[in-house]
């Protein structure tokens, strides 16, 4: 059994959410919004999701250095060394190897779990008696663990993660033995995955101990292990933001999933339920949002609308907004900037947003 004091959590918390345009901005991104209404950003649900069960001084969260403010000022009580800052964008393996360089030298037999702070997780009980389970199994054995997501249907905004196919014994446990790891795939292949039975969605949280995952980088990404060791005597003094600095400088752009997920043979998964979203896109935050008879999904307390279905509408509490005549587009307005886009063209936003800011310059973004 793994010790809760040894149960670490690392929250990445470093994107800009460019697909939550107008709401998310470079300034303030959507991990620092409350994009559901409850009254907190969702970089606070994720902490205090984690906080359960982990103790609160061994929950680190990696972020753009920009961002600092925000993140101190949002989790009380975490001290400034447990968040880690990123001078410039690297993608996850990076900032995985900081953290876990940087863990390590606190407690050597540390078991980590590693979890984006913008994703939705309904039923918090299920997915915190997941991650106990989690923990046991990678105390006592070299495996890297990933959460994967029974799919509910053949979403193409999804990465996949085929399983090792059915087990004999059912009694066993259900962690299984991943076979593949697929990116985003188009319908027709998702439509096979989601039949086969074979294939859950790659929710992008795992679990694995300190050293398992030294060993993984030591293996698969030695530069950027060799790069985050070197900085060990820095660690926890003024001169780590200095290294840091010139880290990164140094780092390639790589993601775990491709640097060493796709790559390992010893990586497993737990097969789960606990109502999970990405929201990664309004479409996401659409689908999990209450609906009107209408179906339109309504953030704002002034608005009116006649004529409308299929809708999602956030708008500024104060702003009285009338609309009329619309069916399934995504109306939004933030700071002064207004978005009004069809649902169905929502993976467009990103280009839009690259579009502004070629034409209109970056305060807008």
């Amino acid at each position: 059994m793994s010790s809760n004091n040894s149960n670490y959590c690392v929250i990445m918390a470093g994107g800009i959410g460019s697909r939550f345009w107008p709401m998310s901005r470079q300034q303030k991104p959507k991990q620092f919004l409350d994009v559901l209404g409850t009254g907190k950003s969702l970089l606070q649900e994720t902490f205090d999701r984690f906080v359960k069960i982990i103790p609160k001084e061994n929950i680190y969260i990696v972020t753009n250095k920009s961002y600092e403010q925000l993140v101190l000022s949002q989790l009380q009580g975490i001290n400034k060394e447990q968040v880690l800052l990123e001078p410039s964008r690297r993608n996850t393996a990076p900032c995985i190897a900081y953290a876990i360089n940087k863990i390590i030298l606190k407690d050597e037999d540390a078991n980590i779990i590693v979890a984006p702070s913008d994703h939705l997780i309904l039923h918090t009980g299920a997915f915190l008696d997941q991650v106990k389970k989690g923990f046991d199994f990678v105390s006592s054995s070299n495996a890297l663990l990933t959460l994967g997501i029974k799919p509910s249907r053949p979403d193409t905004g999804y990465g996949y993660i085929q399983i090792v196919s059915q087990k004999e014994d059912p009694s066993e446990s259900e962690i299984r033995k991943v076979k593949t790891f697929t990116e985003k795939p188009n319908i027709e292949l998702a439509k096979s995955f989601v039949a086969s039975g074979e294939f859950l969605w790659n929710s992008g949280i795992f679990i694995a101990s300190v050293k398992s995952l030294t060993k993984s980088f030591d293996e698969f990404l030695p530069d950027i292990q060799l790069i985050f060791k070197e900085g060990k005597s820095t660690y926890y003094t003024d001169q780590e933001s200095e290294f840091v600095e010139q880290a990164y400088a140094q780092c390639t752009n790589i993601s775990i999933d491709y640097g060493i997920m796709e790559k390992a043979s010893n990586v497993y998964v737990l097969p789960s339920e606990f109502g999970w979203s990405d929201l990664g896109t309004w479409g996401s935050l659409y689908e999990n949002l209450k609906r009107d008879k209408n179906q339109n999904a309504v953030l704002g307390k002034n608005v009116v609308l006649h004529d409308v279905e299929g809708c999602v509408v956030n708008m500024p509490k104060e702003k009285l907004v009338v609309i009329q005549g619309l069916k399934d587009y995504i109306v939004v307005e933030s700071d002064g900037i207004l978005l009004i886009c069809k649902r169905d063209d929502e993976q467009e936003i990103k280009q839009m947003v690259t579009t502004v800011r070629l034409e209109k310059g970056e305060e807008f973004v």
